[in-house]
């Protein structure tokens, strides 16, 4: 789900703090030394994400943050910032060539650059929340 978040609305604070959890509060990302990433250059975009990119030949920008149950990544287009709601479950985390993410049909990829190295610590952090996440519901598959 991506929302158009330029300007704060009770709708859209409800409803992604019912897909992903209440932002962490200030002593709670504190404790967990950062719940927000640096900006990432966006490198390539799935065709139906296109919309909220520049059109023009700027770099694109986006930022990662971290909720209980799943991430929000903002994308900034310009003056406007959009947010691509991403609960844990739906989540796919690629690195190859730097990282992308895939979820609900769509996908992002972050260019492999200096800004990319400086976000290494967040993503192992990401990753270790999905798994965390993912274990909650580790099934025993038997034959």
């Amino acid at each position: 789900m991506i929302l158009n978040t330029t300007y704060t609305s009770k709708e859209h604070k409800q409803l992604i703090a019912d897909k992903v959890g209440k932002a962490y509060s200030f002593f709670q990302a504190i404790k967990r030394k950062g719940v927000g990433s640096k900006r990432l250059i966006i490198d390539d975009v799935s065709p139906n994400l296109t919309n909220v990119l520049n059109t023009v030949a700027d770099i694109n920008y986006a930022n990662i943050e971290l909720r209980p149950k799943g991430i929000l990544v903002h994308i900034n287009k310009g003056l406007q910032t959009f947010t691509w709601v991403i609960p844990f479950y739906q989540l796919v985390l690629y690195k190859a060539n730097g990282s992308s993410i895939h979820a609900q049909g769509r996908y992002i990829h972050f260019k492999a650059n200096q800004t990319f190295k400086e976000n290494k610590n967040f993503l192992d952090k990401l990753l270790d929340e999905k798994v965390k996440f993912d274990e909650r519901y580790n099934f025993q598959y038997t034959r």
